[in-house]
């Protein structure tokens, strides 16, 4: 059976659909499909959101939480109907990514203009993990140092975190040899749980801290500004770190690709999509409204980080540990991505070159296996994007305004517009009817709160640069 690609000359060859419908027995189901969004979207964002609510105050905070909330499950529902190719019941091939998916719906030029943000996104994310390791480590020593000098003591350690990154780019360097996907289960096991730890740690030391002082800290409004204009950017930024912390789409169709049918693949996605929305969504809420509850308007940028909590001191100790492991791992899982696509490239296009493609293999005893295989240009190319990453790090060390920027930048694209233009050719809408308008709209409106984000987080960012 032919099926023709849209806004696409070529044909999709019965051939081409077999490589597309790679997977042999898809055994997954509604909860092993939730287990798999929870497990990606929980991770250091959710530290910025207590900062987040502070900025917003105790109405538009927890308001903003449940409308991205809203947003996130749309796009989701919108990219389940995507999964089979043409037609959403019944259509014979199955997209197991979402480059697939945008390249099939909308064509060569989209699909390049998809990567171009999802790389930005990865990228970001390799330097923001930089930046919170480095307060991570430096927040150790100075929980340490409370524990050991009393609560009053100095203990700031300079403000200066840049030893701290140029250690996690060091070991990066090193880790970021590992070849694939398929040689770092365990990383992403381990990044997975040490996520899940800090974040229930932060939570119940943020509790804890409202049951000690009797009361709820924060206000309506949320913090102060030195005035109208400065609030309003603060704001803004504030959304910016919620739009970071909440999709998945990026990740929706590998899931879906992994369930049985029947039922039909796309009503498991539809369900376990609410009912990680709704999880993910109270998670969020329990650590943004915590945080304000028991800080108020001292909410600092990570709540583990920051003076509030000293006691016990090895909890905080070991939830700042459980960081900085999830992170290393973190890194690994943004950055091979973005390995593989250049050095697929590379290959491709230099075959003959020998080093490109020529591989050395080490012996060495205590390695299980015996024998290392290097690739000289696999370590000069990961070797220097770590160096770029820890340097942009060193450069803008400040993790509310970097979070807010990555949020900005690609909430909407890869939440929302690519979603709803899919839909659209998908389902055949003709222009200016009330589903198209809907839809548009919907997106416009995404796209302003978007980039009133990215205009508070640059203005953040600069601020905190040369301010």
């Amino acid at each position: 059976m032919d099926i023709k690609e849209n806004d696409e000359s070529r044909v999709i060859t019965p051939t081409e659909l077999q490589l597309h419908d790679s997977v042999s027995a898809r055994t997954g189901t509604l909860w092993t499909a939730v287990t798999h969004i929870i497990t990606g979207v929980i991770g250091a964002g959710v530290l910025s959101l207590a900062w987040a609510t502070a900025k917003l105050g105790w109405i538009a905070g927890p308001a903003a939480l449940i409308a991205f909330a809203g947003v996130t499950l749309l796009s989701a529902f919108l990219l389940s109907d995507c999964y089979r190719f043409p037609d959403p019941d019944n259509g014979p091939l199955r997209l197991n990514s979402y480059s697939q998916a945008v390249k099939l719906y909308l064509g060569k030029k989209n699909e390049i203009v998809c990567g171009v943000v999802v790389y930005i996104s990865l990228f970001g994310c390799g330097i923001a993990y930089t930046i919170v390791t480095a307060t991570c480590i430096r927040a150790i020593m100075k929980s340490n140092c409370y524990h050991r000098e009393g609560h009053n003591a100095t203990c700031s350690f300079g403000d200066n975190n840049n030893y701290f990154m140029l250690l996690f780019g060091l070991t990066q360097i090193f880790m970021s040899q590992i070849p694939n996907f398929h040689n770092m289960l365990w990383l992403s096991l381990v990044a997975a749980i040490m996520s899940f730890t800090y974040s229930f740690i932060g939570m119940g030391l943020a509790l804890g801290k409202i049951i000690e002082k009797g009361k709820i800290e924060g206000s309506v409004r949320g913090s102060p500004a030195e005035n109208r204009g400065a609030k309003v950017l603060l704001a803004f930024q504030a959304l910016g770190n919620i739009a970071f912390s909440y999709p998945f789409s990026i990740i929706l169709l590998e899931i879906q690709d992994t369930l049985r049918s029947p039922p039909a693949e796309k009503q498991t996605m539809k369900k376990a999509s609410a009912v990680a929305v709704f999880i993910q969504t109270f998670f969020f809420f329990c650590c943004g409204c915590f945080g304000y509850a028991a800080f108020g308007d001292l909410t600092p940028g990570n709540l583990l980080t920051g003076s509030g909590f000293y006691e016990p001191f090895w909890l905080v100790d070991f939830a700042n540990a459980c960081i900085v492991l999830h992170l290393v791992g973190g890194y690994q899982v943004y950055s091979q991505p973005i390995f593989a696509a250049v050095e697929r490239w590379l290959t491709k296009k230099y075959p003959q070159n020998k080093f490109i493609a020529r591989f050395y293999g080490f012996n060495l005893p205590l390695l299980r296996g015996g024998t290392v295989r290097l690739n000289p240009m696999r370590m000069c190319l990961r070797t220097m994007y770590v160096l770029i990453t820890t340097g942009v790090a060193v450069m803008f060390p400040y993790f509310n305004e970097v979070l807010g920027v990555l949020g900005a930048i690609g909430f909407w694209p890869l939440a929302v517009y690519f979603p709803v233009e899919m839909c659209i050719l998908q389902k055949k809408i003709r222009s200016w009817t009330r589903p198209w308008l809907l839809l548009r709209g919907f997106s416009f409106v995404c796209l302003l709160v978007c980039l009133l984000s990215l205009v508070g987080s640059i203005y953040g960012l600069v601020g905190a640069k040369f301010g």
